[in-house]
């Protein structure tokens, strides 16, 4: 039974003991109804520790099923159902706390490809990708998704996979080469023979890397268990006295009465609950109360780097003639003529910096594209051509960032740079988590090794793993020590899925509406903002203060009256309603977590 079944329950039972004992004047009857519902709540909580001890944790159960027992035996019904009520409210708000969004994966589930356009005679066959055997051959058309891992058999186009591997830059395959499933195709239809079966593909594995993240969650004791232990030996201790020095075990009751763990139960949920409202007026959507308290002990931090310390979008980095005959702007504009037709996302970005400078077209004739190779076309009698380097007559040297080369009558007069730039706000970032002494960041990328050392040491970050599938990333984030944990992932694409549902905290920078990445990760920065991960840190660390002096203050009024309680002044029914003076004050301080601190 769901905890909010529980608490319906329990109110309802509520409502008709009070007709039954002011209404009907039937107390026997009230007792034995609580005394039931006492006995199983009792017996279910009993149930759920022996799970949890099984499970290696521990937390404040037990004193509460001492509490009810005691006081059902004694005949203090009224007490026992005072304590029910609290105690399940608790639970039913330590619920709502956590309630957070799915991470069921439904949209990847949606997105990934089921259909492939199998060729069967003559003509190809929608057919679901289970069916499909290797050596099947499939057509995937300009700009859909490919489905299933292979091999182009014909044809030649450019391939996104910046969601597989987070490389921003679109990458050419030609016949022959191997495009996987979950990669989005360019402009050109292509023939692909399968080479694995649609469970063993790329993009399945990303999907069944996450729900394996998932079901294993990273073992954390929160901060109500923390406590829950030796306020029990205490509270045990002190009824233990009273019992024996008395020789009451009416006494023992009295005293368990106001020891319940209610401040534990509430108080820290309700900070939870503060600073998860005070960190989405910030932007940022903390899914449970348990993030908040790792992340106030982060002591790693893990960054994707394209589309999360970069921009993602690939801009021109500079203008490179091959002489000084011709001037920046003049290779600029031929590069413009001539890539202004082409849908590629490197023409996209050159024309658009041609526009804004104001830079006129030249007539161009005989324009063809060579997909996966470049543009070839006559300006002005002399026969252009814009791609890659083998293609415009030149070696392909070895570069930090993607380059577009040009040539003219097969002389090659020049090359275009295109970078990933870092966002502006990245450095800062840095710099802040460190100053939080955050003592171990690194980047973990599917981008090559230059350029992601390059952004690296720009950026001040001193660890860097590149050229990493899902699946290594993974690797390297199960293989960090004990000593520094708990530890952030940051990113933002299908590919750091896997990694962020591992993760102690996964953040995801939802923004650029990486759904796949925001179902799988504990946080979601709702803004293009990078700046928010330390403050998410800073919010989650005021939180937790909130949360432990607010458990404190319960903790201290509760021993308090365990000890006037132990001397036999206070009737089970008031320590009972002495428990609403407690989880008030307990309440009212966990408030604070709402507030910002300037």
């Amino acid at each position: 039974m769901k905890n909010w079944q529980k608490l319906s329950l329990t109110i309802s039972v509520a409502v008709l003991a009070l007709l039954l004992e002011f209404g009907f004047k039937k107390p026997l009857f009230t007792q034995g109804l609580v005394t039931v519902v006492g006995a199983i709540l009792a017996l279910s909580m009993l149930i759920e520790m022996v799970k949890t001890l099984r499970s290696g944790r521990y937390g404040v159960d037990l004193l509460a099923i001492i509490v009810i027992i005691s006081t059902l035996i004694i005949g203090q019904y009224w007490a026992s159902l005072i304590i029910i009520l609290m105690l399940v409210g608790g639970e039913s708000l330590e619920d709502y706390a956590a309630n957070r969004a799915s991470r069921e994966l439904h949209k990847l589930l949606e997105n990934s490809p089921t259909i492939a356009h199998k060729q069967v005679g003559d003509h190809y066959q929608d057919t679901p990708i289970e069916d499909m055997k290797i050596g099947d051959v499939v057509l995937v058309k300009p700009s859909e998704l490919v489905p299933i891992d292979g091999d182009i058999l014909e044809g030649a186009s450019w391939f996104n996979e910046a969601s597989l591997t987070g490389e921003s830059e679109p990458v050419a395959k030609q016949k022959g080469e191997a495009v996987l499933s979950g990669s989005i195709n360019g402009e050109t239809a292509v023939l692909v023979t399968v080479t694995q079966l649609a469970s063993d593909s790329q993009y399945q594995k990303i999907v069944q890397l996450v729900k394996e993240s998932e079901a294993t969650p990273a073992e954390f004791v929160r901060l109500a268990d923390r406590y829950a232990v030796p306020f029990t030996i205490i509270a045990l201790l002190i009824a233990g006295g009273a019992w024996i020095v008395s020789g009451d075990m009416t006494r023992f009751a009295e005293v368990l009465v106001v020891a319940s763990p209610c401040p534990l139960i509430l108080a820290a949920p309700i900070a939870f609950v503060g600073g998860m409202s005070r960190s989405s007026r910030h932007g940022l959507l903390v899914k449970n109360g348990t993030t908040i308290e790792k992340l106030s002990l982060a002591k790693t931090v893990a960054f994707d780097k394209t589309g999360t310390l970069t921009t993602g979008i690939l801009q021109v980095k500079c203008i490179r003639p091959e002489s000084d005959a011709l001037s920046e702007d003049e290779l600029l504009q031929l590069a413009y003529s001539l890539e202004i037709a082409s849908n590629h996302i490197l023409a996209k970005s050159l024309v658009k910096l041609a526009e804004s400078k104001g830079i006129s077209r030249l007539a161009v004739s005989d324009l063809t594209e060579e997909t996966g190779l470049g543009l070839s076309g006559v300006i002005n009698g002399n026969a252009y051509r814009i791609g890659r380097a083998k293609f415009a007559n030149t070696k392909d040297e070895k570069i930090s960032g993607t380059a577009v080369n040009i040539s003219e009558n097969d002389v090659f007069i020049g090359r275009i740079l295109f970078e990933d730039k870092v966002r502006p706000e990245s450095k800062d970032v840095i710099e802040n988590l460190k100053g939080l002494a955050v003592s171990h960041i690194m980047m973990l990328t599917g981008d090559n090794l230059k350029t992601a050392e390059t952004v690296a040491d720009e950026l001040g970050i001193t660890e860097v793993h590149a050229q990493l599938m899902p699946s290594e990333k993974i690797e390297i984030l199960k293989a960090l020590p004990e000593a520094n944990r708990p530890m952030v992932m940051v990113g933002d694409g299908i590919n750091d899925a896997p990694a962020l549902a591992l993760s102690d905290v996964g953040i995801a920078l939802g923004a650029s509406g990486a759904t796949v990445a925001s179902e799988s990760a504990d946080v979601v920065v709702l803004r293009n903002d990078l700046s928010l991960i330390p403050e998410s840190i800073q919010i989650s660390r005021e939180t937790m203060k909130v949360a432990k002096e607010a458990v404190l203050i319960g903790i201290f009024i509760c021993i308090v009256l365990m000890l006037i309680a132990a001397t036999g002044v206070l009737p089970a029914i008031i320590g009972a309603l002495l428990q609403e003076v407690i989880d008030t004050v307990s309440i009212l301080y966990a408030l604070k977590a709402l507030k910002d601190r300037k």
